[in-house]
């Protein structure tokens, strides 16, 4: 008797049906699964015959066939235990069919019946819903996040046996339902704070200029100074996340199985930060099985690289696509995956190998071909893309004694939005919403400036020895001041703030 049981898997992290047959026959006890499966859906045959015995039924003495189609589409996880353990009862007779059609079904089956998690429920659950598919029938922990997909019952299974009750009738399991309001109140909290940061004033001004404007920053200066402190709390005053950036975000998270158990949406802007001994596949994404890397993972949020002059030239040198495209695509033989990765690059180093080269407390160890040979590990087209660098000095005595707290990340953020919605406003219809993203024709356009501040720019692109690099980010980051301060035209003091932002651009630093 044949089976047929429909099932969903994922492409990077996106889904696309399954459909699982079970074919039970006369014959010598066999089982064979088909249609590219890799090792853990092969080991599925003895998970889901250990499970049936435990959970009360009889597990057929026959020759059984199992084929996951599309055959042409490798198979992955152990998410289809449960689809084909049900298969199994339906072909050989012990329940009805009645009430599989209706149902994408997933699950990893334990040896005594109990369906455990699974990865990527999110993006099935979206999918299913695109198709008009009415119900998902999900383990327990994965059905606050499959019910984020609204017009779907979500119904959760805690074993094998109370899915055969539920599909042959004799039990019901009502769906699950989520209110995505109270999701993104209770998810929506950030633990950190920019009030926790004892001084540091011109640097949370830098960082919130290059929040307003979506500006990459790299943050130099000696240990201790609070660099990494700094970057944590980024997140905080990033405009509030929507509700499809929260989707997205999630349906990554999920795909690779970082979701906390019974969470239901990620309602904050993540922050990653790997180490620095990371590989180039491990930070773009890839490997035998492609999964989204670092920089997929820190969508519509934070990628904080520390110590950024110790990362391998190749791992860095992969961060351009990213950067200029907002996505990443992974090519190999049997095809190709894009993912999303619009991120904000943090970037925090130590301006020489020992540490201390700007540190006016401690004496720099360091030779100038030894700084030198530091600072040439970050290359050019990098930096490139980097259009804030400010340094950290050490924080005084003064300030860590003072009792006060400094300004908090909701006031920050506050400024950040009426920023963000004037260059939304300003770009309206052009396919871009910060100034970071700004083209050469938009500067023309928007970035004009006053004699007098063609004066200033001239004269520090020539006295202060900036580069050639820097003459757009200057204006870019200006652009971003002034919209700070509420103004339409670039003044001397808002070019004047921007040109301070260039700190490797400096001959000192070359």
């Amino acid at each position: 008797m044949l089976a047929k049981v429909l099932s969903a898997g994922l492409l990077g992290v996106d889904a696309y049906p399954i459909e699982i047959e079970v074919d039970v026959s006369p014959g010598l006890p066999a089982v064979v699964v088909v249609g590219l499966p890799d090792a853990a859906v092969k080991e599925s045959r003895d998970r889901v015959r250990t499970a049936l015995n435990n959970s009360g039924f009889e597990y057929p003495d026959d020759k059984i066939t199992v084929n996951l189609a599309p055959a042409d589409i490798k198979k992955e996880g152990p998410s289809f235990d449960l689809p084909i353990a049900l298969g199994v009862l339906v072909a050989s007779g012990q329940m009805p069919s009645r009430g599989l059609a209706s149902h994408v079904i997933l699950g990893e089956l334990s040896l005594n019946g109990q369906v455990r998690t699974v990865k990527g429920v999110l993006s099935i659950a979206m999918w299913a819903r695109k198709m008009g598919v009415k119900s998902l029938l999900v383990p327990v922990g994965n059905v606050r996040e499959a019910a984020i997909a609204r017009g779907l019952e979500a119904r959760p299974v805690r074993n094998l046996s109370e899915a055969v009750k539920y599909l042959a009738g004799e039990e019901d399991i009502p769906p699950v339902r989520v209110d995505l309001d109270q999701v993104f109140q209770d998810s929506g909290r950030y633990s950190l704070d920019f009030a926790d940061v004892k001084g540091q004033q011109d640097v949370k001004r830098s960082i919130e200029v290059a929040v307003a404007g979506a500006h990459n920053l790299i943050m130099i200066g000696p240990p201790g100074a609070g660099k990494s402190m700094l970057a944590k709390r980024i997140p905080t005053i990033l405009p509030v996340m929507g509700l499809e950036e929260a989707l997205e975000t999630t349906r990554i998270h999920s795909s690779v199985g970082l979701l906390q158990k019974g969470e239901a949406l990620i309602a904050t802007r993540p922050v990653r930060s790997p180490h620095h001994t990371i590989s180039d596949i491990a930070l773009i994404g890839g490997g035998s099985k492609i999964r989204p890397g670092e920089v997929s993972l820190a969508h519509n949020g934070v990628l904080f690289l520390d110590e950024l002059p110790e990362f391998h030239r190749n791992v860095l040198e992969v961060l351009r696509q990213p950067l200029e495209n907002g996505e990443v695509t992974i090519s190999r033989a049997a095809g190709s995956l894009t993912f999303p990765s619009r991120f904000m690059l943090v970037a925090a180093m130590n301006p020489c190998p020992c540490g201390y080269y700007t540190d006016p407390r401690r004496e720099c160890r360091c030779t100038p071909g030894q700084i030198q040979k530091y600072m040439a590990k970050i290359s050019g087209p990098l930096l490139d893309r980097i259009d804030i660098h400010v340094e950290v000095g050490p924080v005084d005595y003064h300030d860590l004694s003072k009792g006060e707290s400094g300004e908090n990340s909701e006031s920050i953020r506050q400024r950040v939005g009426e920023a963000r919605a004037l260059q939304r406003e300003r770009f309206r219809g052009s396919g871009i919403y910060c100034n970071a993203d700004m083209e050469s024709s938009l500067l023309r356009k928007f970035c004009g400036l006053s004699r007098a501040g063609k004066e200033l720019l001239e004269m520090a692109m020539s006295e202060m020895g900036l580069s050639a690099r820097a003459y757009d980010r200057i204006l870019k980051v200006s652009r971003t001041i002034a919209d700070l301060a509420g103004e339409e035209e670039i003044r001397p003091p808002h070019l004047s703030e921007a040109i301070q932002y260039r700190v490797l651009d400096r001959k000192l630093w070359l």
